[in-house]
């Protein structure tokens, strides 16, 4: 599913069933708000967090983030929670990202939002990392954005052949954040750049092969390895692991496929070792491998500043702690907020759907050190502090 197909699901809604969904999960939990956008649950040995907005492939809200930030703290000061389990509903998507639709709408009508959303997500990206429980991500289905972020800086991350990874922050004029910018370059060679850079979407197995994942499991025994989790008897963390690495080993879904890129990683970490996207471009012109040309088309529709923020975060990335990047990436939010190109994607990917942006600069070279200085700025008083 690609890009527009994933933002064209999100854009759907269907009130009624809405209503009924929320009816039914009004009794399953006492821990849910009026809309029922995410369960808290405890269950077992573990505390269990599901996202729940199907009709938007669980894209993630501030008032979602609201909800499981203190949960999770809650969770981690008590004794009788041994992990966090978080996943998500309906079986398409763990989480297709956040809701970007809402946030260029803010905008105009509320811009203490674009404040507080990212700020409060960076900051639950951060606590999830930190959190001192194992924390287990079931990543199945599509899990971009966003969804990265609730889930690859957690302990464990169990892929399916399902699981669908993608950052693709760079075709609506926005970066890779929510960690991205450790994350990414600490992958093997250069590939973080690469699917960066590229929106590259990764699929089933190759998710853990890139090292998104930490294990693999077949679908159809993800509710089993939840109900075996829960099961455990005041578990360790070594616990934990065992009953992971178990369904793991057993999985022969894919078992011998080859890394989708792996007959590419050459020319990947040749290429895109480069400290300028403009060298990047002309490496993949030189090297004229039908894989590099095609990704030069796909990087030439991409948002030029964008294009430039994101390799630039990704190599001050490389060496910086992750509450460092995510206080840059907040700087750099902010500066998206403000500027064009992030508004003119969304426009042409969710609400005009003509798959056209007019990027301002529309050229690489019109992006200037200059400009590029003023998205890293420091933001004062208002900088993400943790």
């Amino acid at each position: 599913m690609g890009l527009q197909e994933v933002w064209r699901l999100m854009s759907r809604f269907n009130s009624s069933r809405r209503t009924n969904i929320i009816l039914q999960h009004l009794k399953v939990s006492k821990h849910t708000d009026a809309a029922a956008e995410v369960l808290l649950e405890r269950k077992g040995c573990a505390g269990v967090i599901t996202l729940n907005r199907p009709q938007f492939l669980n894209a993630l809200n501030l008032n979602m983030i609201r909800q499981i930030y203190p949960q999770l703290k809650k969770w981690e000061q008590d004794p009788e929670t041994f992990l966090v389990i978080i996943k998500g509903a309906g079986g398409k998507a763990f989480c297709a990202g956040g809701d970007v639709r809402a946030l260029s709408e803010a905008r105009k009508t509320d811009q203490k939002m674009t404040q507080d959303l990212f700020r409060e997500e960076y900051v639950l990206n951060n606590a999830i990392d930190s959190c001192q429980k194992p924390y287990i991500a079931l990543i199945h289905g599509i899990t971009m954005g966003g969804g990265v972020g609730l889930s690859v800086h957690g302990q464990f991350r169990v892929a399916t052949e399902k699981s669908l990874f993608a950052m693709p922050e760079t075709a609506i004029g926005l970066f890779p954040d929510v960690g991205g910018g450790y994350f990414l370059p600490r992958l093997q060679g250069k590939l973080g750049y690469f699917l960066a850079l590229t929106g590259f979407r990764l699929k089933g197995r190759d998710v853990y092969t890139a090292g998104i994942a930490t294990h693999f499991v077949d679908s159809e025994k993800l509710g089993l390895l939840e109900e075996d989790l829960l099961a455990l008897k005041s578990p360790s963390k070594e616990n934990i692991a065992d009953v992971l690495e178990t369904y793991h080993t057993k999985s022969k879904i894919d078992q011998d496929k080859s890394f989708i890129l792996e007959e590419h990683m050459d020319k990947i970490n040749s290429c895109f070792s480069a400290n300028t996207v403009e060298q990047i471009i002309e490496n993949l012109q030189q090297d004229g491998s039908s894989f590099a040309l095609e990704q030069l088309k796909v990087i030439k529709k991409m948002s030029p500043t964008s294009l430039k923020i994101t390799l630039r975060q990704l190599i001050e990335g490389s060496s910086k702690t992750l509450p460092e990047v995510l206080t840059m990436e907040y700087r750099l939010s902010q500066a998206c907020m403000r500027g064009h190109d992030f508004h003119e994607g969304v426009r042409a990917v969710l609400v005009d759907k003509d798959q056209s942006p007019k990027w301002k600069p529309a050229d690489l070279k019109e992006v200037t050190d200059e400009d590029l200085n003023s998205y890293f700025k420091s933001l004062g008083s208002n900088d993400l502090k943790f």
